[in-house]
C-alpha cells in the first residue's frame, strides 16, 4: 500500500496554524483514516503537540479529560512553549465529554492559555449531540469522507471496476482476492461496530432488531425505490412508517445509508415522496448481498448497472457532504434522472447509462422542466465514469 495523504490535512493544517479561534472536530464513518490524517498533520506542524486515546478510559471517569488537559498546560509551560496542539481521539466515549471540554476551553480562553485543541470519534452521531448542547460556537467541523476511487487507486492500484464492486474501505482492500474472507472482514469489522456502536449504543432505537433488518434491506436494495408500504411488507415487526423514517434518518447520520427524496419544487412535498436507497461506500451494497461475486455482478449487465449506478450515489453523497448540497432522484411516470444535485440555485442533473435502461428520455424532459444548470450523462458513448470520479464537480455548481 502507497501512503495516502487525504485532502482534509491541508485544511487542518491551515486552520491549526491560525490564531487560537475554534475547537477543530474531526469526525466521519469508520476505518476512513482520521487518526492517521491527524497524526500526518501533527507531523508536518511546527507546533509541539500531544496525542491522547480515550479508547479504554472508564465511560464515567469525570477527572481523565481535566488530567490530560493540566499536563498539556504544565508541558507548555515548562518548556515556555507559545502554542501547542491537543488532541483527544475516541473523545465521546466519555460520558458528558462536551461539558468537560467546554469548562477547559473556556479557562485557557479567559487566561489566554494559547492550546489548540482538536477532537476525533468515530460516532459521528454523538458528536454532533456534545457539540450542538454545549460546545455551539466553540468548534468547527472537519468531515472525513469514504475513500475515493483516485485514492484507492494510488494506494492499491485498483481499476475502476474493483472499486465499484468493492467500493472504498482501505482496510479491506487486502483481502479483495478472497470474497469470503473480505466479507466476513466487512461484516465482523466494519459494518457490526457502526450498528452496535456508533447507531444502538447512541441513539434510543426502540426496535435494535428492526434497525438491523432496515440495514440489511437497504444495503441489499441500493440505487433503487422503494415505497416505506413495501419495505413494512419485507421486514418483520416493522411498526410504522414512521419508525422507518426516523432509523434511515439516524442511519444517514452514521454515513451508512440514506433514502434520496424526489425532487420537487415543493420542499414540503419531498418529505411524502418515495425515498431511493443508497448506501454510502458501495462495499455495502456488496458485502450485504447474497449469493453473488466479482464475477457474476460484471458479467451481468442488468446486475453491473445497479452496482455502477450505486457507485455514482455513493460518490454524489460525499460531494453532497463536501460541497453542502443536497442530493435527490427525479422520476415521473415512466421517465427518470438518477442523481439531482442542488446548491443553492443552481441544479445539476446526472443521468447514469447502465444495464438498466437502454433507453431513457427522463432526462430531456427534466431539462424542459427545470432547466437546470447543467446536465451530464455518465456511462456508455458519454462521460466515463472514471473522468466523474476523478473530475471537478464543483465548477458544475
Amino acid at each position: 500500500m502507497n501512503m495516502i495523504t487525504r485532502s482534509q490535512s491541508n485544511d487542518l493544517i491551515a486552520r491549526l496554524q491560525e490564531p487560537r479561534r475554534t475547537i477543530q472536530v474531526v469526525a466521519g464513518p469508520r476505518q476512513v483514516g482520521k487518526t492517521t490524517m491527524v497524526k500526518q498533520v501533527l507531523q508536518q506542524l511546527t507546533i509541539p503537540s500531544r496525542f491522547f486515546n480515550a479508547d479504554g478510559v472508564e465511560p464515567d471517569d469525570k477527572d481523565w479529560i481535566a488530567a490530560r488537559w493540566d499536563e498539556v498546560r504544565a508541558l507548555m509551560h515548562f518548556n515556555q512553549y507559545p502554542e501547542i496542539v491537543l488532541v483527544i481521539d475516541e473523545v465521546h466515549k466519555i460520558n458528558n465529554w462536551s461539558e468537560q471540554v467546554k469548562r477547559e476551553w473556556d479557562a485557557d480562553t479567559f487566561n489566554d492559555v494559547n492550546i489548540k485543541v482538536v477532537l476525533l470519534g468515530s460516532s459521528r452521531l454523538l458528536l454532533k449531540k456534545g457539540l450542538t448542547e454545549s460546545l455551539a460556537g466553540r468548534f468547527e467541523m472537519l468531515s472525513m469522507t469514504h475513500w475515493s476511487f483516485q485514492e484507492m487507486q494510488e494506494a492499491f492500484g485498483w481499476d475502476i471496476n474493483k472499486y465499484v464492486y468493492f467500493g472504498g474501505y482501505p482496510g479491506s482492500a487486502p483481502y479483495i482476492n478472497n470474497e469470503v474472507r473480505w466479507r466476513k472482514y466487512m461484516r465482523e469489522s466494519i459494518i457490526a461496530p457502526a450498528i452496535e456502536k456508533d447507531v444502538l449504543q447512541t441513539t434510543y432505537i426502540y426496535k435494535p432488531a428492526l434497525m438491523h433488518q432496515l440495514f440489511h434491506l437497504g444495503c441489499a436494495y441500493s440505487g433503487e425505490l422503494l415505497s416505506y408500504n413495501k419495505m413494512l411488507g419485507l421486514l418483520q415487526d416493522a411498526g410504522n412508517a414512521t419508525t422507518l423514517v426516523n432509523y434511515l434518518e439516524v442511519l444517514g447520520e452514521s454515513k451508512l445509508l440514506t433514502g434520496l427524496p424526489k425532487y420537487v419544487m415543493d420542499a414540503s412535498r419531498k418529505y411524502r415522496t418515495i425515498p431511493k436507497l443508497q448506501v454510502f461506500n458501495n462495499a455495502l451494497l456488496t458485502a450485504l448481498t447474497e449469493g453473488i461475486s466479482f464475477e457474476k455482478v460484471f458479467t451481468d449487465s442488468q446486475l453491473w448497472g445497479r452496482w455502477v449506478e450505486s457507485a455514482v450515489g455513493c460518490y454524489l453523497l460525499d460531494k453532497a457532504d463536501e460541497l453542502e448540497c443536497d442530493l435527490f432522484y427525479w422520476r415521473e411516470n415512466n421517465e427518470e434522472v438518477d442523481f439531482v444535485l442542488r446548491r443553492a440555485d443552481k441544479v445539476l442533473a446526472i443521468e447514469v447509462k447502465s444495464g438498466k435502461r437502454q433507453s431513457n428520455s427522463g432526462l430531456s424532459t427534466f431539462r424542459q422542466m427545470y432547466n437546470p444548470q447543467h446536465s451530464l450523462v455518465v456511462g456508455g458513448q458519454a462521460l466515463p465514469l472514471e473522468d466523474l470520479f476523478k473530475g471537478n464537480i464543483a465548477s458544475l455548481l
